[in-house]
């Protein structure tokens, strides 16, 4: 008996090399799968960051919002996707003030005002955010993202004539529960800065547009880095993947020359309808699944969404042909 065990010893030695190329090219074939499965998830954050920033910088808002719900309908968490996006935030909402400044398109007051509600806003909401259970408030956020989705959708199709100038002396005290609110649901959903405050600051008709969106974007900078010191407080900053923050920045990078050659070409009221409702169709995944919609009732969700949605861009077409002699009649004015 101890000879045949010798003798199988001696026979799975000599043979081994057989098996051995064998499991080396399962291994290989693994390792190739798992690099191209990185290789992919890295095209697709990059296209979020691209998506995003072409909407942002065809619309003056929008990077957070979008950005955020493609993530969470592409399986990351809110608070890691909520964090990825301001950590990338930093970078090109610094890059778009300085642009901003350099062109007379911001007040200086404004921002001052803005920028410490708001910052204190965002660090409480990603705080917030970061020490509840990802599976929980994911309904919530993309709750929250809905509701802007709709908001946006509302701002763009129903939106008065507020491009007058107005010398009116600013009154700075409702900036201050503006910034907390923007900056909480910014930081706690991802995005809504630029979808509450301009609004908000446009219906005020106390500043020109330009001056508007050059000064929510500029303090935009300060109320992203206080998410991302909240979070990175707060989160296990081992838990950020750098690598998809760097990919959605390099997205957002190669977006802006485009977006700012679709602003000049594309309606700006199509290209607001398109966002809202890309943000209700992406979040109405998470919200039918928490509500437990049978396949009839997703159904009729879904077809109610695409419903309003081709409603909306009816009728932002048929606003835009009725306003289009009288906006000529601005610029010809100079207004």
């Amino acid at each position: 008996m101890g000879s045949c065990i010798v003798r199988c010893t001696k026979i799975k030695n000599k043979y081994s090399f057989f098996y051995f190329p064998h499991t080396m090219g399962c291994r290989q074939s693994l390792a190739h799968e798992r690099r191209s499965e990185d290789v992919r998830k890295l095209i697709i954050l990059s296209l979020i960051g691209f998506v995003a920033q072409l909407v942002d910088g065809s619309l003056g808002m929008g990077y957070g919002v979008t950005s955020s719900s493609l993530l969470l309908l592409y399986g990351i968490t809110p608070a890691l996707a909520s964090a990825s996006v301001h950590f990338a935030e930093v970078v090109t909402t610094a890059a778009s003030g300085i642009s901003h400044l350099r062109f007379g398109n911001v007040d200086k007051e404004t921002v001052w005002r803005l920028i410490i509600p708001g910052s204190i806003g965002a660090f409480i909401g990603a705080c917030f955010l970061s020490h509840l259970p990802g599976n929980e408030v994911k309904p919530f956020v993309s709750m929250i993202l809905f509701c802007l989705g709709v908001y946006v959708l509302w701002r763009f199709l129903f939106n008065k004539n507020y491009y007058k100038s107005d010398n009116t002396k600013k009154k700075g005290r409702f900036l201050v529960p503006l910034g907390l609110v923007a900056g909480f649901l910014d930081a706690t959903g991802g995005g809504g800065w630029g979808p509450i405050s301009t609004p908000v600051l446009l219906s005020q008709n106390r500043l020109e547009p330009r001056k508007v969106i050059g000064s929510v974007d500029t303090s935009e900078f300060a109320i992203s880095l206080s998410a991302s010191v909240g979070f990175f407080i707060s989160l296990d900053w081992t838990q950020i993947d750098w690598l998809w923050v760097f990919t959605l920045m390099l997205g957002g990078l190669f977006a802006a020359p485009l977006a700012a050659w679709i602003v000049k070409v594309f309606p700006t009221s199509l290209l607001g309808v398109a966002v809202g409702g890309v943000i209700l169709l992406t979040n109405a995944n998470v919200l039918q699944k928490t509500w437990g919609l049978n396949m009839t009732m997703s159904t009729i969700f879904y077809g109610a969404i695409v419903l309003v949605w081709t409603i909306s861009f009816v009728y932002a077409f048929w606003k835009m042909k009725g306003t289009k002699l009288m906006k000529k009649e601005k610029q010809s004015d100079g207004i």
